[in-house]
């Protein structure tokens, strides 16, 4: 299995930096990258089991004689490690044949140029890049590039679908950064959720103010411009047939039109098929939570290490600001009795949010609904989530870091603003939180009252 994911990575990490246009190669570095996740998965699940099963029989050992102990030991690791030897067995197999599939593939693959040079480190790269949007990237820049061969009346739309924070505008971003975009439309307009007002319409006609505009060289001037709408909020059918009839009448009919939004109501504004933005899968999060928080470090040298952090990220929901923060605080204190706080800390959580409202605290959070946090470092302060906003790069964002309050030692009180992340990567968003720290009423002691008369 290490030398089929050995192999499987060197055929995705050339396919990465290759500028590949043809989608049918596109969909076979997704589906081998799927398996490449799904083999690390189940490989890291059957190498680091021995830690896990350890923790749970000390947690037996409390409840059971020695001697049920241990013959629980020798018949539940063996059930385990046999189901995951058929899963390791068909996860490799799988592997297998999609690499002995991909030798056309790889003659192809050497056709085309290459993108950028990679760092030196995998984890600099997915650090600073979107991960597992290969396909999606290719999809929207073929989307814009295209050209009919007759004249259009109606201006083409393009719906990206997906919920919060699963990397829409990230994704319009470095679509807008490509050269062959930018060399194929003479203008570039950002419209948001502020500029959908009854005077925000006006934009297009006074010509759009440079907030709005990105820089374009003027040998584009005759081409057709590029309107993006990328909106938090709702977007109501008679917003939307103002700007578009707006942009019938102003812009020329070569031109194209992206919206993205939460809400699967604008499918029915677009011209082509929909675009769906998923978030990450189970194996593909933790691929990318193992690299960011190891970093050049070898996880197979700290088992014990992996095995909290494979639990670790199945607690985080595929969230992918959420497992970039908590990597990157794992990674910066690298100490195994603060890593299991942390899983003590997120477990009892979860579990403590799940069973009150059934459904996982990122998608209250994502959703703005007051959400009451415990805090790792004070046991008897707690937090009250209000809400989170998105800044943009030029604007201020507050000093203080919510991981600090939320897994540091850090004293505050009183309800404030805490700054969750920074992006590294295009559109630079900052996410901003408002939360209040609160302490908890601690119950007086019931003075015992005797019941014998005086």
């Amino acid at each position: 299995m290490q030398r089929a994911l050995l192999q499987a990575q060197v055929i995705i990490d050339e396919a990465t930096v290759r500028h590949i246009t043809n989608q049918a190669m596109l969909q076979q570095v997704d589906m081998l990258r799927d398996a490449m996740h799904h083999g690390c998965y189940i490989l890291d699940t059957f190498r680091f089991q021995s830690h896990d099963d350890e923790e749970k029989f000390q947690v037996l050992s409390h409840s059971f004689s020695l001697s049920k102990v241990k013959f629980l030991k020798k018949i539940c690791p063996f059930n385990r490690k046999t189901m995951l030897l058929e899963q390791l067995e068909n996860a490799l197999d799988n592997l297998n044949s999609m690499i002995l599939d991909m030798k056309e593939f790889i003659v192809f693959l050497m056709t085309y140029p290459h993108l950028y040079r990679q760092p030196y480190s995998m984890h600099l790269l997915l650090g600073n890049c979107m991960f597992n949007r290969q396909v999606e990237t290719e999809l929207v820049v073929n989307f814009l590039l295209d050209t009919q061969p007759h004249a259009c009346k109606e201006l083409e739309v393009l719906p990206i679908v997906g919920p919060a924070k699963v990397g829409k505008s990230t994704l319009v971003a470095h679509v807008c950064k490509n050269e062959r975009v930018q060399d194929h439309f003479s203008e570039i307009f950002l419209l948001r959720d502020n500029d959908f007002t009854d005077d925000g319409l006006t934009i297009l006609r006074e010509g759009c103010p440079m907030k709005h505009q990105k820089h374009i060289s003027n040998s584009n001037k005759e081409k057709g411009w590029l309107v993006i709408v990328d909106l938090v909020g709702d977007l109501n059918k008679d917003a939307w047939n103002m700007l578009y009839c707006s942009c019938k009448q102003l812009i020329p009919s070569t031109s194209k039109i992206i919206i993205a939004n939460r809400s699967a109501k604008i499918v029915e504004f677009g011209t082509t098929q929909a675009l769906n933005m998923k978030c990450l899968s189970l194996e593909a999060s933790w691929y990318f939570f193992k690299t960011i928080a190891f970093g050049s470090t070898d996880p197979k040298m700290h088992p014990r290490f992996a095995h909290v952090a494979m639990e670790i990220a199945k607690l985080l929901d595929g969230g992918l600001i959420g497992l970039n923060t908590v990597a990157c605080l794992l990674r910066d204190n690298f100490d195994i009795c603060f890593w299991c706080k942390v899983l003590d800390f997120l477990t009892k959580l979860v579990q403590n949010l799940v069973s009150k409202f059934g459904v996982h605290p990122f998608d209250l959070m994502n959703q703005n609904k007051p959400v009451h946090l415990s805090r790792m470092a004070n046991p008897f302060e707690y937090l009250v989530f209000y809400c989170e906003y998105q800044r943009y790069s030029h604007e201020e964002v507050p000093k203080i870091r919510l991981d600090d309050v939320v897994y540091g030692s850090f004293k505050a009180r009183g309800k404030s603003e805490f700054l969750a992340w920074i992006s590294p990567i295009p559109p630079y968003y900052s996410y901003v939180v408002t939360c209040e720290v609160r302490e908890l009423k601690r119950r007086a002691a019931k003075r015992k009252r005797s019941t014998q008369k005086m």
